[in-house]
């Protein structure tokens, strides 16, 4: 892995935009995998600042909530409206969500394995990663998913999640959609942002050499070309 440590949430946040409109300079018709989350918002807002053409991009999102149709004020799909997609110039039919609302929720995850492969695969996937571990909602546990699959949400990703829900996290749905672990290896570039001190413990743990699904984020490990984007505090336990 390449590890780009920064002062603070803030630089490392410029240099992921940086890193996303490079991309789209160099491959204007690039597949991009996008997170939500709030590290996310600092990056898609200097992203925005930035203006880079998405005219020819496609891009897809990592995950949504169950039971959340895609105008619900607190699903994914409108989060990425708000920050990203209604500030830049992407067309709507080449943005793709998972259909939290959708009646056959695994119909819908092969749907979506599907439009990624009718597009090209990802050339560019961005994550964050969860205090526990997790990337998407791959949750830690005895065993990894490998497609885009239905999930259940631990209640610390749920508290993770509360913001959205007034803080609280009673009102987290309990399950969602998530790429799998093989879809995400399957990018061809991968860049992981992690700020704050919260962070710092699963960034030791993915970069410990040990590949374990009890830290999904580990499975990054098998990737050729990943790069960290850290501040200092979330790499202070790490030996970089």
């Amino acid at each position: 892995m390449k590890v780009r440590v920064f002062g603070d949430g803030a630089e490392a946040s410029r240099a992921v935009a940086r890193l996303i409109s490079r991309q789209l300079e160099l491959q204007p018709a690039s597949v991009l995998g996008l997170p939500t989350g709030r590290t996310s918002v600092a990056v898609y807002q200097e992203l925005v600042r930035l203006g880079p053409d998405f005219s020819r991009a496609h891009t897809f999102n990592l995950d949504e909530f169950v039971g959340l149709p895609a105008r619900h004020r607190r699903s994914f799909h409108a989060f990425m409206d708000r920050h990203l997609f209604c500030r830049v110039n992407i067309p709507a039919r080449q943005v793709h969500f998972l259909n939290g609302a959708a009646t056959d929720l695994a119909a819908e995850c092969a749907r979506f394995e599907h439009a990624i492969t009718r597009a090209g695969g990802l050339d560019l996937l961005v994550l964050g990663v969860g205090a526990n571990g997790h990337i998407g909602f791959n949750e830690p546990g005895s065993a990894v998913f490998a497609p885009t699959h239905r999930a259940r949400l631990t209640l610390a990703t749920r508290r993770a999640n509360a913001g959205l829900f007034a803080g609280r996290p009673s009102l987290v749905p309990p399950e969602a959609l998530s790429m799998g672990m093989r879809t995400i290896l399957a990018a061809r570039a991968i860049v992981l942002i992690a700020t704050g001190r919260s962070k710092a413990r699963a960034i030791r743990a993915m970069r410990s050499g040990r590949v374990t699904p009890t830290v999904p984020a580990s499975f990054l490990q098998l990737h050729d070309d990943v790069t960290l984007v850290l501040d200092r505090a979330a790499a202070s336990h790490a030996s970089l």
